[in-house]
């Protein structure tokens, strides 16, 4: 049994041990993982033969395994690479599945911007693997987009969580993104960046630079805190992204009561994240040489969820449809890492083909 990087053993050796069913139970499989900086999750779904013309609906899942972050530039590369591997053990091991029944893997993880961090992780898996087995790497924002259009890699995405990124692909292979570069480099549409906004604006009404707003009140309420002065201490307590991020649900609420300062930074982040997607639709083309051409625009993302109240995600479409009236909106109907193993079998499909 063979010692992993840090001592201990893999969950890839322990099967080579019997620690899992064996692949004749389930039948041949493919592994989707959408890798994120702030959870990693894999499905494993049954393989289905390239010539199958439609894949049944919903896509049978025969196991699904979440962990923490795979963004190597987040966590580091060993870190990284041992999420991956646990996930991809322990989805095969809980469908009752191995190595040997693989089929192909589509890895979509957050920090994969350049050709090199591609081939970095290609180098981790390809010694796990038979030489058989598939293995496709691409930026996190590829599962997003086929989430959305059931594995066709064409069109744009726009993620709005925590952080914000709009990626778009053409159907021949060039690519483009804006933003996603984090709030020091400016992701103001951002749930960090709408919320960070806000927390800015109490401290401004609080000491006379700026005009009163119901935020003040709703957000301290929120963080059970009786002073915006003690604002300053929380906020520096933790300056984790997604915990200032949480707050955005606080905005929302104040701009539906009529809060111009609420209002304001919620209108900013629409016309961010509009203008986002509208760099990535120019730079590509996607809207045809007229600027009429139809396209799908896949919204995914806390900010965007939903239709309820303020309604960002409306106003998003409606900012970019002004230029671009064949914009089509696609709210995903699975999660991301289904979206990966959707890619997985079209590109098998296409390498079988070719």
């Amino acid at each position: 049994m063979k010692k992993h990087r840090n001592g201990e053993i893999s969950e890839f050796d322990r099967e080579m041990s019997g620690g899992t069913a064996g692949g004749g139970a389930v039948g041949d499989v493919i592994l989707g993982i959408d890798g994120g900086t702030t959870s990693t999750v894999c499905v494993c779904v049954p393989f289905l033969q390239p010539q199958s013309l439609h894949l049944p609906d919903p896509l049978p899942i025969l196991a699904r395994v979440e962990a923490g972050c795979s963004n190597h530039n987040s966590v580091g590369e060993t870190a990284a690479r041992e999420t991956l591997e646990q996930v991809m053990a322990e989805a095969l091991s809980k469908s009752g599945s191995d190595r040997s029944a693989v089929r192909a893997i589509c890895l979509s993880v957050s920090g994969v911007n350049h050709p090199t961090d591609q081939q970095r992780i290609l180098n981790w898996f390809r010694d796990i693997f038979p030489s058989h087995v598939k293995l496709y790497v691409r930026n996190d924002a590829a599962a997003a987009l086929a989430s959305g259009t059931m594995g066709r890699l064409s069109g744009c995405v726009l993620i709005a969580g925590t952080g914000s990124i709009a990626y778009g692909f053409t159907d021949d292979g060039r690519e483009a993104r804006a933003a996603g570069a984090g709030p020091i480099l400016g992701d103001w549409g951002s749930g960090y960046g709408i919320s960070a906004q806000a927390l800015t604006a109490i401290i401004r009404a609080h000491d006379g630079r700026g005009p009163q707003t119901k935020l003040t009140n709703n957000i301290l309420r929120t963080l059970g805190l009786s002073s915006a002065d003690e604002l300053i201490g929380w906020t520096y307590a933790d300056q984790s992204w997604a915990r200032i991020a949480a707050l955005v649900p606080a905005v929302v609420s104040c701009a539906e009561a009529g809060d111009e300062v609420a209002n304001k930074i919620l209108q900013d982040s629409v016309k961010e994240l509009a203008l986002s997607v509208t760099a990535v639709v120019q730079r590509l083309g996607l809207c045809g040489s007229d600027g009429k051409g139809s396209f799908p625009l896949v919204m995914v993302g806390g900010v965007l969820e939903g239709n309820k109240g303020w309604g960002i995600a409306q106003e998003v479409i409606n900012c970019i449809s002004k230029d671009y009236p064949g914009v089509v909106p696609i709210w995903p109907k699975v999660e991301p890492a289904i979206g990966a193993a959707l890619l997985a079998w079209n590109f098998l499909k296409d390498s079988q083909q070719e």
